[in-house]
């Protein structure tokens, strides 16, 4: 399709996991009451941010796909409204765990799980205590109305993985996510560079970029730790330019429409991709940049 509607949401989560859901099948209803085709969540929507502290009680948290009884909700609403839904979970695969989402197409089918690839460890975001490295590498979905890639969060800052997806044909990239305040930082805001961030990648690879994110302040179990998520959830065309935005502390639907011919056209006439040099990039291929000659 050329013209696409996608949507951006934002929330509060709880301990209440069902309320949690029936929040976020809410929100999608009103996306496609809006005419949106394409529904981002944010991550691990189901419950509070977790990983604000070690708890080993909160491995238990993981499901497999095949026992969330989130997933099957989504692909029924999925289905009935005709709308694609990304799906961020807490995964468990044998005896690994990984922060996962998996891609509902407009039939309710699943497709493809991506695992996150880049897993953030700094105080309040202590995810490498719950979740192994992703091991999919990037994906990208051929979905009923797009071809779309996506990422979780702390993969958002990294412009590797927006290109990475871009070369494989996505037309649109989505990231939902889960930040806000910094407890070893509390003089830090972060808002402005995680959407220019990601307004870099839309202007890089010359397509709209949509991202979700939580808001609300969320304490440890038990700790102190708090964060205040700071929502900002926005869509950017492919210019990088904000076309949507959320406040800081409101539940939110941002709905856009794009034109995703006359993105490709211009993606195909800016040269973006003729002009790339990988020879040159072996560098990218090391941690400390250094390559031996």
């Amino acid at each position: 399709m050329d013209q696409v509607v996608v949507a951006a949401t934002q929330m509060r989560c709880s301990w209440d996991k069902e309320a949690n859901v029936a929040k976020a099948e809410a929100l999608v209803r009103q996306a496609a009451a809006k005419g949106a085709q394409i529904v981002l969540i944010q991550e691990l929507f189901e419950l509070p941010y977790f990983c604000i502290e070690v708890n080993e009680d909160f491995h238990a948290l993981a499901t497999s796909l095949e026992e969330n009884t989130t997933v099957k909700r989504l692909q029924q609403l999925a289905k009935e409204l005709a709308v694609v839904i990304p799906f961020s979970w807490f995964e468990r695969s044998g005896v690994a765990r990984y922060n996962s989402l998996v891609v509902i197409d407009a039939d309710g089918s699943l497709m493809d799980v991506y695992r996150k690839a880049h897993i953030p460890d700094s105080d309040g975001y202590l995810e490498k205590y719950y979740f192994s490295p992703g091991d999919t590498g990037f994906k990208v979905w051929n979905t009923r109305y797009a071809k779309i890639g996506i990422a979780i969060c702390w993969d958002q800052w990294f412009p590797e993985a927006a290109r990475a997806m871009a070369l494989m044909g996505a037309e649109m990239l989505f990231y939902p996510t889960a930040i806000g305040s910094e407890p070893s930082q509390p003089e830090l805001d972060s808002a402005g560079q995680w959407q220019r961030v990601m307004q870099g990648h839309a202007a890089a690879n010359c397509m709209p970029v949509i991202a979700s994110n939580r808001i609300g302040v969320e304490k440890g179990v038990r700790t102190a730790t708090e964060i205040r998520f700071f929502g900002s959830s926005f869509i950017s065309d492919h210019t990088g330019a904000k076309v949507e935005e959320a406040g800081r502390d409101e539940e939110a639907v941002l709905v856009h429409s794009f034109d995703l011919k006359k993105i490709r056209f211009q993606r195909e006439a800016w040269g973006l991709f003729r002009d790339r040099r990988p020879a040159l990039y072996r560098n990218l291929l090391t941690l400390d940049g250094k390559v031996e000659h």
